[in-house]
């Protein structure tokens, strides 16, 4: 009966270390956008600078004629490019391509420190965004930030692995 045991308490092992983890946590295993949560509230200071970026996001692409199409994972990169300020994220919400909101990614700001990048991804299996899904960014600061935002969605066909990315632009 012990060997039985022994077996059964392998498997057991086996199959909880077969997991997928998850992309999107941080080593500790807290949500990456909720580990940057700003434990106060955004006052007037953090505001002086404001804007929404448009980011287009590819979660599947066409292939052929015959309408046969490759899901991609795409992967959300918001970076601080300031040396001095912090940048204050209010909003990352994600919509498809019919315009419907998804799913809103925060429930309260986000701070970038200086220089710091967050990065959040939709995995490959995730088909509610369709070949035109967008994230709406919006975000503050005391002074005026160029922050880099883009995708970068990576994807396959057969035994060729592709990848491309796209740019966030200001539409405020």
């Amino acid at each position: 009966m012990k060997i039985y045991n022994c077996i059964l308490y392998l498997l057991i092992l086996l199959f909880a270390g077969c997991g997928s983890p998850d992309p999107n946590a941080t080593k500790k295993g807290v949500d990456e956008l909720k580990s940057l949560e700003l434990d106060r509230a955004l006052s007037e200071k953090d505001k002086k600078y404001e804007d929404v970026v448009y980011v287009p996001i590819y979660s599947d692409i066409y292939l052929s004629r015959n309408d046969q199409s490759s899901l991609l994972s795409a992967t959300l990169s918001i970076r601080n490019t300031s040396f001095n300020d912090s940048l204050f994220i209010s909003i990352i919400d994600y919509y498809n391509t019919e315009g419907d909101l998804v799913r809103s990614y925060i429930d309260q700001p986000i701070v970038l420190s200086p220089m710091a990048t967050v990065n959040y991804v939709i995995e490959r299996e995730d088909k509610s965004g369709g070949p035109g899904a967008n994230f709406i960014v919006k975000m503050y600061s005391d002074n005026e930030i160029k922050p880099l935002i883009q995708a970068v969605m990576i994807g396959l066909n057969g035994n060729k692995g592709f990848a491309f990315s796209t740019d966030g632009y200001s539409i405020e």
